[in-house]
């Protein structure tokens, strides 16, 4: 009998401790839910919708030429002494003074040497001596057939070349092909740039991009477009902070932001960036760049 109840008595107390611990656990959890259920809401990067200047662009490939050149041939025995260049000269300018005749610079520009060559008629020696007006520097480049239409005289252009891969040379169309060529289907265009310090080189190879179709559009950061299938969304800052997902269209991207062209309107806040922290049916705590 005595046996029987303190079976009974350890196992009460097995019990009761199984029945505190589960107790004990549903009180901590119930007050943590409780604690982080008021987490405040997160940090998040927001801007205000507002235009940007959008253009279509096209990009093709030309070599520099330049304003004016032309070269001197002169031979080693008409030389009066030793043969030293001035770097720049100016129109009417002496280049070199020979035996029979000076040679004077026709137009402002850099001197240079084409080479040294041999003479076929007399077998004497010869240099070439080049001028160049490098203050405005042309590209012809062929556009495909396609921009024919959008292709106009004074278009915006700019250019660079792997001489100095980090600047970029404004200029603009200055002339237009009045026919297709019918053998590679494109149209001859010639570009202009003003080369005032004589940083493009003549016969260099420059990547150029011509810009058309220039508007002022409504435009968001491309970080803040969320795709999902054919459509695009934003979230937008409603009232006391609360998110609001929005359909967008869009159109065309520059430079890291995407045209909007309805869905939002001019002042709207969205969320610009941390989409993955951002519940659709929560706050968030807005922080303007």
């Amino acid at each position: 009998m005595k046996r029987s109840k303190k079976l009974i008595t350890v196992i009460s107390i097995f019990f009761l401790v199984i029945a505190g611990v589960i107790i004990a656990r549903t009180m901590i959890g119930a007050h943590f839910q409780k604690k982080f259920s008021k987490r405040p809401p997160p940090g998040i990067i927001v801007i205000d919708v507002r235009n940007e200047n959008f253009f279509e662009k096209i990009d093709s490939f030309g070599t520099a030429i330049s304003k004016k050149t032309t070269s001197f041939r002169i031979k080693k025995n008409e030389l009066l002494s030793e043969l030293k260049l001035k770097d720049y000269v100016k129109e009417g300018q002496t280049i070199v003074k020979l035996k029979e005749r000076i040679i004077t610079a026709p137009f402002n520009g850099i001197l240079g040497y084409r080479g040294l060559t041999e003479d076929t008629l007399d077998s004497e020696n010869s240099i070439i001596i080049t001028l160049d007006d490098n203050s405005i520097i042309y590209s012809d480049l062929k556009i495909p057939e396609t921009f024919a239409n959008e292709i106009k005289k004074n278009l915006p252009i700019e250019a660079k070349f792997s001489g100095n891969k980090n600047k970029l040379y404004s200029g603009k169309v200055d002339g237009v092909s009045s026919r297709i060529n019918a053998e590679t289907r494109s149209l001859l265009i010639r570009i202009k740039i003003n080369n005032d310090k004589f940083e493009l080189i003549p016969g260099s190879l420059l990547e150029v991009t011509i810009k058309f179709n220039e508007r002022s559009s409504l435009g968001v950061p491309d970080t803040s477009i969320m795709l999902e299938g054919n459509k695009a969304f934003v979230y937008k800052v409603i009232e006391n902070n609360n998110i609001k997902k929005k359909e967008v269209t869009t159109g065309i991207r520059n430079e890291g932001l995407v045209e909007i062209l309805s869905g939002l309107d001019e002042g709207d806040t969205i969320v610009a960036a941390g989409l993955k922290k951002v519940n659709p049916k929560g706050k968030i705590k807005p922080i303007k760049k």
